[in-house]
């Protein structure tokens, strides 16, 4: 088997076993089923209440959303890399 075979079969497993994460969600512009796809451990309860929050107090930083509930610190470190906040 050549590498390259190696490369997309291994490739393959990862993304269908869900090891990769989604891409950067803005999340003042998202709605939640996208909210809820992009951010590890964030189900749909939460991120209505992130966009519904997002979309009234335009967010500009991660730390905002700590004003939601349900959202904390530790919840926050998890889903920080994937927040965006500029279009």
């Amino acid at each position: 088997m050549n590498l390259r075979r190696i490369v997309s079969i291994g490739a393959f497993a990862i993304v269908f076993s869900g090891g990769l994460a989604a891409a950067p969600v803005n999340v003042n512009t998202a709605d939640s089923q996208r909210i809820a796809e992009s951010l590890k451990g964030i189900g749909m309860v939460k991120a209505q209440r992130i966009s519904d929050y997002c979309q009234e107090h335009k967010c500009t930083k991660a730390e905002d959303l700590l004003m939601i509930k349900g959202i904390g610190p530790k919840t926050l470190q998890i889903i920080s890399d994937d927040l965006r906040f500029k279009d």
